[in-house]
């Protein structure tokens, strides 16, 4: 939980609002992100870490006992099986802050989901 309750203006703002234990998971989900998205900005919507690439691509949080991950619903739907060990929505996973972080499953979900944005974006061009 965050112990600091102002609003974040970035994200190094954002993770240094935890305690160590989960800065450093906030910081490994980001450099996951990173890493599978590197033209991706780095921004803060609705008071979370974002990511963006032609609109949202992903969003993630800390909470008290998980860390809440929102690739919208077609990232959800897209790896339904993988994600069905999870307690999930239609647009979001609850990761356990007791269990270790599946980063390789949020790199290829943030990858889907880039290819998804310059999908939609390069149809919407095409259509122009």
């Amino acid at each position: 939980m965050r112990t600091n309750q102002t609003a974040p203006n970035d994200i190094d703002e954002y993770i240094a609002g935890f305690q160590k234990d989960v800065q450093e998971i906030l910081e490994k989900i980001r450099v996951t992100i990173r890493k599978a998205a590197p033209d991706a900005e780095e921004t803060i919507k609705y008071q979370m870490p974002t990511f963006t690439l032609n609109g949202n691509l992903v969003h993630f949080a800390a909470f008290k006992k998980h860390i809440g991950f929102y690739p919208a619903p077609s990232g959800i739907r897209k790896f339904k099986n993988e994600l069905s060990v999870y307690e999930s929505a239609k647009g979001s996973v609850r990761f356990p802050l007791d269990k270790p972080v599946p980063l390789g499953l949020i790199s290829k979900i943030v990858r889907f989901r880039v290819e998804e944005n310059l999908g939609r974006a390069d149809a919407k061009g095409k259509k122009r």
